[in-house]
């Protein structure tokens, strides 16, 4: 499996359509959920959490990989067009995938031709009446968001994490491996022969790209994909043998060091707030 599919098979993408057209007016996004606007034509004024704002005058993607407070306003004869969408990564907020991402990343459509057809084609559906017109742009919306990874992994956007790991032709042979593998007991030295690389120089890369030891990287992982079987309702002795621990005793020895309290405790938290 490649870089990215290998990813997107744990913690895919959803998305929800609930704006097409002409804008007008201030709108403020606090929902507990990521967010992409498209500004297909006109202008709109964005101010983020920061109390930045920006003027944006081009057709342009917004993109919010989680929640991140930010407000939209426009007038009337800004003759502003938009397309929206809410997105969840499976997984929750704290999915590796999108705390993989920034913030926020508003992107010129002209600097990213790889999109171009989908974007005609959910242009076309917003501005059509089709039966299954709503359920034709989440899935585009979809497919856009999957093509946006591609766009940052092919121009190197990210300038460290996991997202410049998987930007980096060594370490993401590596990366891929404990994604697609973590049931495996993976070394250091097992991970460098992986990545064509001595031991020392491996692990040393490996931190500096990714700011964390190739081990601590991988029980991140672990109990990340943990969390996301908890919240499927999978009994955690099958879990604990899926993510790579010879106990139910010792994933949950590794959960509490990773987030501070026990599995049944953090499922039972993410239930309350759910």
């Amino acid at each position: 499996m490649d870089r990215l599919s290998a990813l997107l098979t744990h913690f895919g993408v959803r998305a929800g359509t609930f704006f097409s057209g002409d804008y007008c007016g201030v709108t403020a996004f606090d929902e507990p959920c990521g967010h992409i606007h498209l500004l297909q034509s006109g202008q709109v004024q964005i101010r983020l959490a920061d109390n930045s704002e920006h003027l944006i005058s081009e057709p342009t993607l917004i993109f919010f990989p989680r929640p991140y407070h930010h407000r939209l306003s426009a007038i009337e004869t800004d003759f502003t067009q938009l397309v929206c969408a809410t997105l969840n990564f499976n997984g929750g907020v704290n999915n590796p995938l999108s705390a993989a991402l920034p913030d926020y990343l508003l992107l010129p459509l002209k600097d990213m031709p790889m999109l171009g057809t989908t974007l005609e084609w959910l242009f076309s559906e917003a501005s059509a009446d089709e039966c299954g017109r709503d359920a034709t742009m989440d899935r585009l919306f979809e497919l856009l968001v999957i093509q946006l990874l591609r766009y940052l992994l092919a121009t190197h956007n990210m300038a460290s994490g996991m997202m410049a790991g998987l930007a980096d032709p060594r370490l993401s042979r590596a990366l891929n491996q404990m994604h697609e593998n973590p049931q495996q007991a993976w070394t250091v030295a097992d991970l460098a022969t992986t990545a064509n690389m001595s031991r020392a120089s491996f692990a040393a890369h490996f931190h500096a790209v990714l700011g964390q030891p190739p081990a601590d990287y991988l029980m991140s992982w672990r109990i990340s994909l943990a969390q996301k079987r908890l919240r499927d309702g999978k009994p955690i002795a099958l879990i604990a043998d899926e993510v790579g621990y010879e106990s139910p005793s010792a994933l949950a020895r590794a959960f509490r060091r990773k987030t501070g309290t026990s599995p049944r405790d953090w499922l039972r938290s993410q239930t309350q707030t759910a």
